[in-house]
């Protein structure tokens, strides 16, 4: 009976890992992103960067009103914030991702490692060829779930889980991840940058 059970969370397992055959890939497209949390205090980016909590994802845009650049935070547990770039902030040429988006938090699967993906559905991208303008948002589920679905094709990925595709047409890839993603804590610095 062991040998039975042991054999089939051996195989759960594996088809977790490999998700159907679908591979998350890491991504060159633009980003740079330094923001510290220390002098910040932002709390709904903070809930996504303490390595001891996993499953926390926080989505994050830039947007202007009236000629002021804000950074918009948004988690998959339904809290939301807007602050003001600094000077600072402004001098370290933020870009995020390929089209004013990425998404970071610590998975809950795998290697429990804080992880950042681009807000655009990777599919979408190359499927369009459109990567000088690209439209295809992924929507935050904000019930925690640690999902995210692709505003135009409806594909679904596990951020938990590196980014894996679970719901898709055949030939899809998972998330487009960041290689350099890091942080110093709730309360530290926290970088992303394509290469």
């Amino acid at each position: 009976m062991k040998r039975k059970t042991g054999y089939w969370l051996l195989v759960v397992g594996c088809w977790l890992m490999t998700g159907c055959g679908a591979e998350t890939e890491f991504t060159s497209w633009p980003c740079r992103f330094v923001y510290d949390n220390s002098i910040h205090q932002e709390q709904t980016l903070a809930t996504a960067t303490n390595p001891m909590v996993t499953g926390i994802f926080c989505k994050i845009t830039e947007e202007s009103r009236g000629g002021v650049k804000a950074l918009v935070f948004e988690n998959n547990q339904g809290s939301s914030t807007r602050k003001n770039e600094t000077a600072e902030d402004l001098r370290n040429n933020l870009r995020l991702g390929l089209n004013n988006g990425i998404i970071v938090g610590v998975q809950s699967l795998g290697d429990f490692k804080f992880t950042a993906y681009d807000l655009q559905c990777p599919n979408c991208v190359r499927r369009e060829k459109n990567y000088s303008s690209p439209n295809y948002r992924l929507t935050l589920d904000t019930k925690g779930s640690g999902y995210v679905t692709c505003s135009k094709c409806g594909d679904k990925y596990d951020m938990n889980n590196g980014g894996l595709l679970v719901e898709g047409k055949e030939g899809d890839t998972g998330l487009s991840r960041y290689r350099n993603a890091f942080t110093a804590g709730p309360l530290g610095v926290i970088t992303v940058f394509s290469e």
